[in-house]
């Protein structure tokens, strides 16, 4: 088990020495190491999406992301793999056919409920693009643009709702996120590089083939259910795959105790004899992704609270986990308070110590990981434009005490 998990850490980037200066290379480099990065709009802290390049990088100017994602020629895209995601631009034809498909937003049945609206949507950002759907919807006649009855796309304008099937249908990719968050829509054909617009139609099995791949390697080891999640899709697909992998030798089964299922692990992973990590993880990073193996790997229970009601949070709201060596040591719900330029803590909690025959890093001492924390949520800090880390007054948890007493 504790081999698996150095197998794991080292698969996804984080036991390495982070850089003095992050490049758009470094950049670029840990999104195609990880596959994609998830994008989720809750910005308590920062944009879920922000969040795993800290952890990999530590501090970085997020404009890189920006350029990487904004400006031709692209070297990332937006598209729909494990949820809205960001992935290498050579990644994306290998997920055309894997769109959003939501009952909801049936296209034929739009089209017969607003008759024509698909095109004309379409024309205006042909001519305009790219365009919000807010700005889309500021070229619709207003007849047009008048929400229809029912429940089409959560209030969504038909306008809104007409951007949002075109993205999933592959005509509109995203060329940008703007300044509110909003995908600024264009054709696809003139967002992607010109290299990838050939190989758009990638056939399915060659792409699911292409993405296990993927996934084998940003997993180091794994079962079919953790290679399905990290794009997902159907896990009867991931086998087939998986067996193509495996009698060419780009992946070997293994045994890792505890587990019993059939187990991968990727012909390449480095088994390194320690880890040296040390990063809070967002509750979006691709190594909580599938929370069976978290449980099993590293015996941590995780579940998002956010939509839980406040008092029946047993963690907070917004909870990272604390990676150090291999172990995950500890849980903070963290805010940053910008009003009063603070990244504050709202609860401190640690795990219970496990140790496993073959642990090359011992689980550390209270004191050892209060001192890494303080100096993780510090350096966090500074990334964040926060002017100090404070622990916010009654925050629950076990390792309050001792990290405030660390911070000071």
């Amino acid at each position: 088990m504790s081999q698996a998990r150095r197998v794991a850490i080292a698969a996804q980037g984080l036991e390495r020495a982070r850089p003095a200066t992050v490049t758009l290379r470094h950049l670029t480099d840990t999104i195609k190491r990880i596959g994609l990065l998830q994008i989720d709009s809750v910005n308590v802290l920062a944009r879920a999406h922000l969040l795993p390049l800290f952890a990999r990088l530590g501090p970085y100017d997020t404009t890189l992301l920006e350029r990487a994602t904004g400006h031709a020629p692209r070297r990332i895209l937006e598209t729909w793999a494990h949820e809205a995601s960001f992935v290498p631009a050579t990644t994306f034809p290998l997920l055309t056919w894997n769109r959003r498909r939501w009952s909801r937003m049936d296209p034929v049945a739009f089209e017969a409920k607003q008759p024509g609206l698909l095109s004309l949507v379409r024309e205006i950002a042909t001519e305009h693009g790219p365009l919000t759907s807010r700005e889309i919807e500021a070229f619709v006649h207003r007849d047009q643009a008048r929400r229809p009855e029912g429940h089409w796309g959560w209030s969504w304008s038909p306008a809104k709702t007409a951007s949002e099937l075109l993205f999933d249908a592959g005509t509109f990719t995203p060329a940008r996120r703007n300044a509110q968050f909003e995908r600024v829509f264009d054709l696809t054909e003139r967002v992607v590089p010109p290299a990838i617009r050939e190989t758009l139609d990638c056939p399915k099995e060659d792409a699911i083939r292409e993405l296990v791949r993927i996934a084998v390697r940003a997993h180091g080891i794994g079962t079919v259910r953790c290679f399905a999640d990290y794009f997902r899709f159907p896990q009867r697909d991931t086998a087939r795959a998986l067996g193509e992998l495996e009698a060419v030798g780009e992946v070997i089964p293994v045994e890792v105790t505890g587990w019993q299922r059939p187990t991968w692990m990727h012909a390449g992973a480095r088994v390194p004899r320690t880890v040296d990590a040390q990063a809070l993880l967002a509750p979006f990073d691709p190594l909580v992704f599938e929370r069976r193996r978290l449980l099993e790997l590293f015996g941590m229970h995780y579940r998002l609270e956010i939509y839980t009601p406040a008092h029946k949070r047993q963690y907070g709201y917004y909870v990272l986990p604390f990676v150090l060596g291999e172990h995950l040591v500890a849980r903070l719900d963290l805010k940053h308070d910008r009003s009063h330029n603070q990244l504050l803590v709202r609860s401190a909690f640690s795990e219970e110590p496990r140790t496993d025959a073959g642990d090359q890093t011992p689980w550390p001492d209270r004191g050892a990981i209060s001192q890494a924390l303080a100096a993780e949520l510090s350096t966090m800090a500074t990334w964040l434009g926060a002017g100090e880390v404070a622990v916010e007054d009654h925050a629950p948890g076990d390792l309050t005490g001792e990290l405030s007493a660390a911070l000071e």
